[in-house]
Formats: structure tokens, C-alpha cells, sequence
């Protein structure tokens, strides 16, 4: 997303918490986020991919929404109504291609009309036959999350990607010989599964309030946090939904200042460090040591800079709506022992894997009929969830590598966590009191990130290798 999209965003969003009140501004919220699927979407050369892509993520929100949904709530009008209107966007977007060039919401021309309305009518029948299956009783809940699981792992996964790109390429006629994993980006969809799974959960735990489409559909493709969160959860954000605010001064300085203090983070300080940070490109290039250390210390500021410039504007954005998104960093650098940093760093995701991973599989480990050490099972616990955190960024050795780093780091820290606990006469009073200590433990924990950024930013784990033992001089 780039200045310009921002400053169009930012202006749609002030005209919604001005104009819209009550319910007119949740379908503001509706109208706004769903156009932004199309319009955020990335170009792609194969064709009309860059359509289908953000149809294929309003689809998969509406046909889960009917798996959610309980069978004991009526379908009223509304939704029926919030259902028309969204085939009416999709529809009017893909007339746009009978306008001319500069007219598409899209990046390329938008696909026939008839294909448009023969997907919807799928869309429909599929829908249907969900409603059929749900009233004999039946649940859905695991096909719906393997359907995400197997989308997500089709898009993370390199050779797969690049097989599915082959395909689309040959169902559009267009040479299979230029397939690339790199032609599958789909705006948003780590997001929009984090998403889906989390209210497919928590409706499957009997925790998930009731939800209209329009709700549903608002919370999953909410516009500011569509390209890089936070991952918000749906019951905070229909409280902010129903809730009836009146954009004032202080609430538009609060929104105004967030966004431009994003806007600077990632176009200003980011975009610097990118000329010369640490990337797979240069990093067999550099022969000085101290230059990669440099490098290495462009490319982590960068990334948080970057990452969060983001998030201060979707915040920002949400706030001019009367919608308080979750905050996804808090000075993650400055912290003590890496447990901390991860309590600060992309936080909402941190959380969604503590509440839907690691505190499920620990629960198991210790109800089992096997009988596990505790020290086991935090081990397990902790190795197994940074692994998978990781592989979310990709499926691929470089990104594994990177999360057991982190899964091995907090585990030690647990222990010597656990240490001091057990045997507090070991450490003098002092030791919990040092200002200086304080201060070691902090750079000692930020080069450790640093360092666990290597494999993160370089894919081939033979450079990465190589590059590590280079910043020691070796």
C-alpha cells in the first residue's frame, strides 16, 4: 500500500465517521472494505487473477459466515439485503470493464460479466447446499478450516504455488513456461485466515457472539488492517461497531497524528534504511565485517519501522471510525528477555498462537495418558509454536530455521525463569535490582533477534550460514 492509496483511505474513512451514524456506518465500513479488496489487490500477470483473488476471499467470508451462523437464528432481511449488496459491488466492478482504461478498481481489466455472474450463482448454490447440511445437524468447522489450511499452504509453499500458477496459467491460456510462485499474492490472506479460523473456533467452543453478514463481512476484510493487521477479534470489533461515536476534534487528532506518525515511520525512516539494509541480494557482496553489522542493524530497524508504520495508520484509520484495532507493537527492542519481545512484537499474532496453539497442545501434553515432565512439555510447547509461526511466513527451511531459533530462546529463558524461582538464594538482591543489568539484558536480547533475522532475510541457509559466521570474523 503506498502514500497515495493511504491519503485516498484516510479520506474515505474521515467521510464515514462524519457522515455515517448507527447502523449507516457499519454499512459504510461494509461498502468501503469491500471495494479495497479489489482495489488493494496486487498486480498479477496471469489473467484476471487479480479479480478472482479478492472474489474468492468475499466468498470464502460469506459461505463461512452461513458455517458460523446458528441454525436457531432466522435469516432475516438484512442480511439478505447485505448479501445483494455485495454481488451489486462485485458486479459494478466487473462493468467497469465495458468503461475503458482508468476506470477498473482493479490493477488489469476486470473479466466478463457473464463468468462474474456465473461464479455469484455458484456462490449461491454452495451457500444453499451449506444450509441444507447444517439443518440435518451436521458441522461444517472442519472442512471450512481445511479449506483455509489447504489455500494457505498451496500459497506459502514455493513448489506448490508455482504448480498452482501453472495451472491458472493454462486454464487462461497463457505459457506455462513463466509460472511463478511470486504471481499467486492474494491481498491480505494470512490475515483473513487468522480470521476465519479464529471465529470457526471459538463458534465450535460455543464462545462466539451472534454475528450478521454484514458484522461478519465488516470484521474480516476490515480495510485498515486488510495488508498487514493487526488481527483483531470479532467480539471487540462488534462492540466498536455497534457503538455509536461522533468523529470529534480529540478523536481526529488521535487518528490524524497515528496515521501520519505511520506514514513517516514507513515512507520516510524505512524506506531509507531499505537503500542500504541486509538482504539476500548483497549479502554475498560484503566483505567488512563492520559494514554487514551495519547492514544487519538497517535491515531489523527497517522491518519494525516498516511493520509498524503500518499498523499506526490502520489504527489511525480505525480510530477516525469509532473502531479501536488491537496494538500489534510496543517498543519490542527495548525489551529485557526475549519472552518479553515477543509480548511486544506483532502481538496479535503472538496471542492467536498462545490461545489457539500453545495452550491447546500443552493442555493435551498434560492430560495425556502419558505422563510428561513439565519441562518437557513447555519444550514441545514452545518449539512447536515458534516453528509454526515461522513456516506462517512461508513455508520454506529459512523460515523453520528462524522460528526454532525463537522457540529455542524462549525455552531457555523459561528455565532460567524457573531457576531464579526455585533457588532465589542463588542471586544476590542486586541481580533483580541493577540498572546495569538491566541494560545488558536488553542489548543481549536485541542481538539475538538480530541475529535470528539472518535466516529470515536470506532464504538460501547456506548463505545465511555464511553471513552469520561473517559477522564474528570467521
Amino acid at each position: 500500500m503506498g502514500l497515495p492509496q493511504i491519503l485516498i483511505l484516510f479520506f474515505a474513512t474521515i467521510l464515514i465517521g462524519l457522515l455515517a451514524r448507527g447502523r449507516w456506518r457499519s454499512w459504510g465500513i461494509l461498502v468501503v472494505s469491500v471495494l479495497s479488496v479489489y482495489w488493494l489487490q496486487p498486480a498479477t500477470s496471469i489473467r484476471h487473477l487479480d479479480f478472482w483473488f479478492p472474489t474468492l476471499s468475499i466468498g470464502l467470508t460469506l459461505l463461512l459466515w452461513l458455517i458460523i451462523v446458528s441454525r436457531d437464528e432466522p435469516r432475516n432481511r438484512v442480511d439478505l439485503i447485505t448479501f445483494l449488496v455485495i454481488a451489486g459491488l462485485i458486479l459494478g466492478i466487473g462493468l467497469t470493464r465495458y468503461l475503458g482504461r482508468g476506470t477498473y478498481l482493479t490493477p488489469t481489466r476486470p473479466p466478463f460479466l457473464g463468468s462474474i455472474a456465473l461464479v455469484l450463482f455458484l456462490l449461491m448454490a454452495l451457500g444453499w447446499l451449506i444450509s441444507r447440511i447444517q439443518s440435518k445437524g451436521l458441522s461444517l468447522v472442519p472442512l471450512g478450516a481445511s479449506i483455509i489450511l489447504i489455500c494457505f499452504i498451496l500459497l506459502k509453499s514455493q513448489p506448490l504455488a508455482e504448480g498452482v500458477s501453472r495451472v491458472l496459467r493454462m486454464l487462461s491460456g497463457q505459457s506455462t513456461d513463466l509460472a511463478s510462485a511470486s504471481e499467486l499474492q492474494w491481498l491480505g490472506f494470512s490475515y483473513i485466515a487468522f480470521r476465519l479460523l479464529h471465529t470457526l473456533r471459538d463458534y465450535q467452543l460455543g464462545r462466539l457472539p451472534s454475528l450478521t453478514l454484514r458484522e461478519y463481512t465488516s470484521y474480516v476484510l476490515f480495510f485498515p488492517a486488510l495488508p498487514a493487521g493487526p488481527i483483531d477479534r470479532a467480539e471487540r470489533f462488534q462492540t466498536d461497531l455497534k457503538s455509536h461515536i461522533n468523529l470529534n476534534a480529540s478523536i481526529g487528532l488521535e487518528g490524524g497524528t497515528r496515521i501520519m506518525l505511520g506514514a513517516f515511520k514507513k515512507f520516510v525512516l524505512a524506506d531509507g534504511l531499505a537503500y542500504f539494509a541486509l538482504s539476500a541480494a548483497n549479502a554475498h557482496q560484503i566483505r567488512s565485517t563492520l559494514w554487514l553489522w551495519v547492514m544487519l542493524y538497517a535491515y531489523a530497524f527497517r522491518l519494525y519501522l516498516d511493520f509498524s508504520g503500518y499498523t499506526d495508520v490502520a489504527i489511525g484509520n480505525g480510530l477516525l471510525m469509532g473502531v479501536r484495532l488491537p496494538e500489534n507493537f510496543n517498543r519490542p527492542y527495548f525489551k529485557p528477555d526475549i519472552a518479553a519481545f515477543w509480548n511486544s512484537w506483532h502481538i496479535t499474532l503472538a496471542q492467536w498462537f498462545r490461545g489457539y496453539f500453545f495452550n491447546p497442545i500443552t493442555r493435551a501434553l498434560r492430560s495425556g495418558k502419558i505422563k510428561l515432565p513439565a519441562t518437557v512439555i513447555i519444550f514441545i510447547g514452545q518449539i512447536s509454536t515458534m516453528a509454526l509461526i515461522g513456516l506462517w511466513h512461508g513455508i520454506a527451511w529459512n523460515f523453520l530455521v528462524w522460528g526454532l531459533w525463537h522457540g529455542l530462546g524462549l525455552f531457555i529463558h523459561n528455565r532460567w525463569v524457573n531457576l531464579k524461582r526455585s533457588h532465589p538464594g542463588w542471586f544476590p538482591q542486586i541481580y533483580n535490582h541493577s540498572r546495569l543489568l538491566r541494560i545488558l539484558s536488553v542489548l543481549l536480547t536485541f542481538h539475538f533477534v538480530l541475529l535470528g533475522w539472518i535466516p529470515f532475510v536470506i532464504p538460501d541457509l547456506g548463505q545465511a550460514i555464511d553471513t552469520f559466521l561473517q559477522l564474528f570474523g570467521v
